[in-house]
């Protein structure tokens, strides 16, 4: 096969002669396979030289598969925050396409994040993957920045951003409900997938995870959870909006080193909760992490954690101590 180089702005093409029995699909086909306009592939080609490089004999240019799996190099870069140039710059250093279960592998992620992704930049790739309703994208990069940064880092510089963006945008206009959820949904699977199980815990009694009574803001625990885990704390989670009967039936029957109740919201931030904790023969420490408890009058008993940094430190610190 004939090949010759050619310059668009300051990036550098192979076009090569396509093969007379090599199959090749047109712009408008290209365009509907990629779910974009046939001019933004134009501009693409135009500008960052990523189009279609081989000539067919006829008049028009057509994309082979190698093509192909470039532009969804290029999606998937610019889907975890990259610029287009940035995303065509990565895309056209492939010496050999991969194949599009590798370009959605993590190994493919995790390599993107590490070229253009900073904190700014994957706030803006799960902007764009949760706008486009691209659940495997979102999910992916989350799961490559708890990688990147780890799990609290992720949660504090990139999740909370986007969906506070998200929250914003819903109050101001009632908008966006569905991508909330869909970025809910993804985190959740990419927390999940993170949380190692600790078979030989470090804390022989257990941490136990839990929402206020009325509160159903979970996704924080699963943060917490997954951090703990991964320094081989143990813990059990009971989720969302616990009825304070069911947490202290649940104190009884493990007896725990720890309780941790969470409250995002100020009405749901109740003191009273931890006055249904029974005391057992070995103390149990109990804190009352989030925003919600900020302005409660908390018993002397109960620690107040600021924040999920803070309460990792405290929790291991605690746990892991031996007395």
């Amino acid at each position: 096969m004939a090949t010759k180089q050619t310059s668009v702005g300051d990036h550098v093409r192979l076009v090569d002669r396509v093969a007379p029995d090599e199959e090749t699909l047109p712009v408008a086909a290209v365009a509907r396979r990629l779910g974009v306009a046939p001019a933004t592939l134009r501009t693409w080609d135009r500008r960052y030289g990523i189009g279609p490089r081989a000539h067919t004999t006829g008049r028009h240019r057509r994309y082979t598969h190698d093509d192909i799996a470039r532009l969804e190099l290029m999606q998937h870069a610019l889907l975890r925050g990259a610029t287009p140039a940035e995303a065509a710059n990565y895309a056209l250093r492939s010496v050999a396409p991969p194949s599009p279960e590798v370009v959605t592998s993590r190994d493919a992620g995790a390599s993107l994040l590490r070229e253009f992704s900073t904190r700014s930049g994957a706030v803006l790739g799960l902007s764009r993957a949760a706008t486009a309703m691209d659940a495997v994208a979102a999910q992916l990069l989350l799961a490559d920045s708890i990688e990147a940064l780890g799990v609290v880092s992720m949660w504090d510089d990139v999740l909370r951003p986007v969906l506070a963006a998200l929250a914003s945008r819903w109050a101001h206009s009632g908008e966006y409900v569905e991508v909330e959820h869909l970025v809910h949904e993804c985190a959740l699977a990419a927390l999940i997938g993170a949380t190692p199980l600790v078979t030989a815990p470090k804390n022989p009694r257990p941490v136990l995870l839990c929402c206020a009574p009325e509160e159903r803001h979970s996704l924080p625990l699963y943060v917490l959870r997954a951090a703990l885990a991964r320094q081989g704390i143990g813990t059990q989670m009971l989720g969302a909006a616990l009825p304070t009967s069911a947490l202290a039936a649940a104190v009884r029957r493990t007896g725990p080193a720890a309780v941790a109740v969470w409250a995002q919201l100020p009405r749901n931030g109740r003191p009273e909760v931890f006055a249904e904790v029974p005391r057992t023969r070995q103390r149990v420490r109990l804190f009352a992490c989030g925003p919600g408890w900020f302005t409660a009058d908390l018993p002397d008993r109960v620690d107040r954690l600021d924040d999920l940094s803070d309460a990792v430190h405290r929790i291991e610190g605690l746990v892991t101590t031996p007395r």
